[in-house]
């Protein structure tokens, strides 16, 4: 979801799993573990996971490559990606987990809250500043690390707070120029529009994560898509309105691509590495999206990233490499932690 976040900013302040198949049955609460040797970390969940993060890296510049209004680019990309998912993935088995115990409501919360945020994050840019609003956005991983061992009843990440500090240090140092030069006037509302997209986004996906357990990644993805594209319209009509602006063959493409290759595969992709690894890795390891960013753009439109881009990414690669090399994995290190939790 936070890729659709993404699309408001600029192809230079670029910041949202691939199988389908059914998720293992929830454990009930309390119930005693499988017995056998607990999960251990699982590199293909990794590389799923940053494979995910750089197909939705694509998107913002490829926005900027359109040059059309945000809320239509969006909307486009969002119905094309559902188009897709729908195509491949709308059959009898998605249709029946909407029927599954407890998933109905659980999709609708995930989808109200993807919403609500994106809202969010629309308010905060025109009340702050895209740099501020995208910091604050990348508070996200904080409010995980606290959030998700409590949800989970899985032990704390000790990894987790050394590359968190060191990944928010990265997207400070990618964001000086903005922060520091910036001359957008501020208000109290924007700065908790701001502050609530991260916390908002945190409830997100961790409410991913408690549906994996229940719901194949498809039927999470092709929910969203399609919720987003049904949010975005509203949005999208007013500034076909007030602009008169008519999509063009590039805006098409875009949008295709867009909803194709950035959206429908890369985070039907998350969502399935979300089920395979630690929520609070996944979350750190989303600042490689403001990395990989600035370098399609290179390609797309031409512009070299800045030393600021180069400091950062190292900085951010630093935390990533920190989580893959020394994190935990599912389940590891107490039996609380290999107790599936129930989902949220």
């Amino acid at each position: 979801m936070r890729r659709e976040l993404t699309d408001l900013l600029s192809f230079r302040r670029a910041p949202k799993g691939g199988s389908s198949g059914r998720a293992a049955p929830v454990t009930a609460r309390g119930a005693a573990p499988a017995t056998g040797p607990a999960p251990r970390r699982d590199p293909l969940g990794y590389a799923i996971v940053i494979i995910s993060y750089l197909g939705m890296a694509g998107s913002a510049p490829l926005v900027a490559w359109a040059h059309a209004p945000a809320a239509i680019i969006l909307m486009a990309r969002m119905a094309f990606a559902a188009l897709a998912l729908g195509v491949v993935f709308l059959r009898r088995p998605m249709i029946a987990d909407w029927r599954r115990p407890g998933a109905a409501w659980r999709l609708v919360v995930m989808i109200a809250m993807s919403s609500l945020t994106l809202l969010l994050f629309f308010y905060a840019v025109l009340h702050t500043s895209v740099a501020i609003a995208m910091f604050l956005l990348f508070l996200m991983p904080l409010w995980v690390a606290l959030i998700a061992p409590r949800v989970f009843h899985s032990p704390r990440e000790p990894i987790v707070w050394p590359a968190l500090g060191l990944a928010l240090t990265g997207l400070a140092v990618i964001l000086v120029p903005d922060l520091l030069g910036g001359s957008a006037e501020l208000t109290l509302a924007g700065l908790l529009a701001a502050l609530f997209t991260g916390f908002g986004y945190a409830s997100y996906t961790i409410s991913v994560k408690g549906l994996t357990k229940i719901v194949a990644s498809s039927t999470i993805s092709m929910a969203e898509a399609a919720g987003d594209t049904l949010l975005v319209a509203p949005l999208a009509l007013w500034q076909f309105h007030s602009t008169g602006y008519q999509l063009d063959g590039r805006a098409w493409i875009a949008a295709a691509v867009m909803g194709v290759a950035c959206t429908a595969i890369p985070y039907t992709l998350w969502v399935e590495g979300t089920r395979r690894v630690r929520v609070e890795q996944v979350t750190i390891l989303g600042y490689v999206e403001p990395v990989a960013g600035p370098l399609y753009a290179v390609f797309l439109v031409g512009q070299m990233p800045s030393v600021w881009t180069v400091l950062g990414g190292a900085l951010i690669l630093g935390a990533g490499l920190l989580v893959i090399v020394f994190g935990r994995g599912e389940g590891e290190a107490s039996v609380a932690a290999a107790s599936e939790p129930e989902p949220l």
